[in-house]
């Protein structure tokens, strides 16, 4: 437990350090999603089950990781006034683990149920898992340079605003080609849910990256 005598500074390392090991987790998650997307596009579902679970396993090892930061915070107390948005910054990237668990259940359906989709849809879909990854892997660089001073924290959340800019254009344009190509209803349905949530993906990276420029300005 930390206790009332511990200085700001030391309380600020404790909590950077919490936040910074659940985004490591997160990441790890979010890696496998672009793996997952490329045995959906050449069809082998014994590998893909072995991403999927592997993704339902990182995604519960967040939901603990962020529990402790909560618990560890909750701990630190009024010490620091920062713990607010320490917490923010931990909830927000967390989702992005929910929502590659969502993806993966989407994905294993379709695969499951033998559904079409053209060869056209799934290389694009890979593409905007990998713009996706950029921009979670650009927010643990923002996080990296916390300590290093404002500045370099500010560049570096510019640059995951600049990547989930690129996922949006991304993202508009395969949504039109899933919407207008002859798909399976039900497989149209599940890919504009897998879309929609690659999409919040990065949204919540960019949010988590505005947290971060908050807190460049207290550390």
């Amino acid at each position: 437990m930390v206790l009332p005598a511990e200085t700001e500074e030391r309380v600020k390392r404790i909590a950077l350090s919490a936040c910074s090991d659940n985004l490591r987790k997160v990441v790890d998650v979010s890696r496998k999603i672009p793996q997952l997307v490329e045995y959906f596009a050449s069809g082998d579902k014994e590998s893909a089950k072995k991403v999927v679970t592997e993704i339902r396993a990182g995604a519960e090892e967040v939901v603990n990781s962020r529990r402790i930061v909560g618990q560890e915070l909750a701990e630190i107390g009024a010490i620091l006034i920062s713990r607010e948005d320490f917490l923010r910054f931990t909830n927000l990237s967390s989702e992005i683990a929910d929502f590659s668990e969502g993806i993966a259940f989407y994905l294993i359906e379709i695969m499951e149920h033998n559904w079409v989709v053209s060869s056209d849809i799934k290389k694009d879909l890979l593409k905007l898992s990998l713009a996706v990854l950029d921009s979670v892997l650009k927010l643990r660089e923002t996080m990296m340079v916390l300590n290093y001073g404002s500045q370099k924290t500010l560049e570096r959340a510019k640059e995951v605003e600049i990547a989930e800019r690129i996922v949006d254009d991304q993202y508009r344009t395969l949504i039109i080609k899933v919407l207008s190509g002859k798909l399976d209803t039900p497989a149209l349905f599940l890919l504009r849910d897998v879309l929609q949530l690659l999409e919040n993906s990065a949204d919540k990276a960019e949010d988590a990256a505005d947290t971060a420029r908050m807190l460049s300005m207290v550390m």
